[in-house]
């Protein structure tokens, strides 16, 4: 049997509105803060940047957990973010995007880039 993840999150918006949540699939929730699938409070402030998350094998840990951070002055939750996160990038930027293959000129050794292993 596979096992199973749960996800303690904080999303923000560009001018750091936070929303803290839980989730048993990271990548999805991510993607629908970024659609405004749900209408309320993500969607009308627009927190849609992934700033800080946890993993947790226990969804009963990861609900407790989310209970704590919500229950945090936002000063602390603002460190949590710092000590993870700080340059407050959208840690979910590139999930789900196709990674480019590579083109046929550098797998024959023309125009290879500063990561083509015959280069070193």
């Amino acid at each position: 049997m596979r096992e199973r993840s749960y996800y303690v999150y904080i999303i923000a918006s560009r001018t750091r509105v936070l929303y803290t949540g839980m989730t048993g699939n990271i990548e999805a929730r991510a993607v629908q803060h970024k659609t405004k699938y749900f209408a309320g409070f993500t969607a009308d402030y627009n927190c849609c940047r992934l700033v800080w998350y946890e993993s947790y094998d226990d969804p009963n840990r990861a609900i407790a957990r989310e209970k704590q951070i919500k229950r945090w002055i936002r000063a602390k939750k603002l460190a949590l973010i710092q000590k993870m996160n700080p340059t407050w990038i959208d840690l979910s930027e590139n999930w789900g995007k196709l990674l480019q293959p590579i083109s046929s000129a550098n797998r024959e050794g023309r125009n290879a880039g500063p990561f083509d292993s015959r280069l070193h």
